[in-house]
């Protein structure tokens, strides 16, 4: 199985220049709804990219298409950094080449990303227009765009941090959806949270200070009980949140063996429910 997108050079305009800086002392945050706290950039990927960007509506997105026609699209949200950080759009390449439509929307509609260099205690104000719990207008709109222009019949959902809890909430809401990874995200502030209507893979890393474990054992007792469709929570030893999509392999080397099984973990959901 490919899990990797092939080789791309870099532009010589990099995207995101304020992202070049690693973020190791400035702290941002996201990913549990219930409790923010700080959230780590990571390694900025100083990637090109394979797609283009289009216009759905009233919604930027960025769009790779694999390079055999498909039925299969995937849907991958964004983090707190915004759409166009490259490591997410590194992901949506990475799913294009394993044979999805990857579509990649502006769920920020324009509005600045959170930046690292940002105080992180104006977050909930910087949050208050940018609710992961408020995007049924997008969502519906994106949905549309892959069935009408791109033939999609099976459509799928990926998101990190502030998408690991929009992924969290299209589950909860969206049955058409055919499944569902949520990476690092997660919802507490709701009785419902565990009714899920579509198969959902939940990947946490075991040291994550933004989502506990304790979260995460509640989260797969409370799906046990109460959730009718397949579900998995997976705990990835030693690694910190934002691991799968904001760690480089080759300057974390121990992370490696990590980052590359929760990425084929995600392709392998993906392929099993669409």
């Amino acid at each position: 199985m490919s899990v990797f997108p092939p080789p791309f050079p870099v532009s010589e305009t990099i995207f995101f220049n304020r992202y070049n800086r690693f973020s190791t002392k400035k702290k941002n945050t996201m990913a549990n709804e219930a409790r923010p706290c700080p959230c780590d950039i990571g390694d900025r990927m100083e990637y090109g990219s394979l797609g283009e960007e289009v216009q759905i509506e009233h919604v930027k997105a960025y769009v790779v298409k694999p390079k055999a026609p498909t039925d299969k699209a995937v849907i991958v949200i964004q983090d707190i950094f915004g759409w166009q950080l490259p490591n997410t759009r590194y992901m949506a390449d990475m799913l294009a080449s394993n044979g999805y439509v990857a579509v990649c929307p502006d769920f920020f509609l324009g509005k600045e990303p959170w930046c690292p260099s940002s105080d992180w205690s104006t977050f909930q104000d910087w949050l208050e227009d940018k609710k992961p719990t408020n995007i049924n207008k997008e969502v519906d709109v994106v949905l549309k765009y892959l069935k009408e222009q791109r033939g999609a019949k099976r459509i799928g959902v990926v998101g990190f941090c502030w998408g690991g809890v929009a992924t969290h909430y299209i589950a909860l809401q969206y049955p058409e959806v055919k499944a569902g990874v949520s990476v690092y995200g997660i919802i507490r502030a709701r009785e419902d949270c565990y009714e899920l209507k579509s198969p959902t893979l939940f990947i946490f890393g075991e040291n994550d200070t933004v989502i506990p474990l304790d979260q995460v054992t509640t989260l797969e007792e409370k799906l046990k009980d109460e959730c009718t469709v397949d579900f998995k929570v997976k705990v990835f030893p030693n690694q910190s949140h934002g691991f799968v999509h904001r760690k480089r392999e080759d300057v974390n080397p121990s992370d490696k063996p990590y980052i590359q099984e929760a990425r084929e973990d995600m392709i392998n959901w993906l392929n099993k429910y669409m």
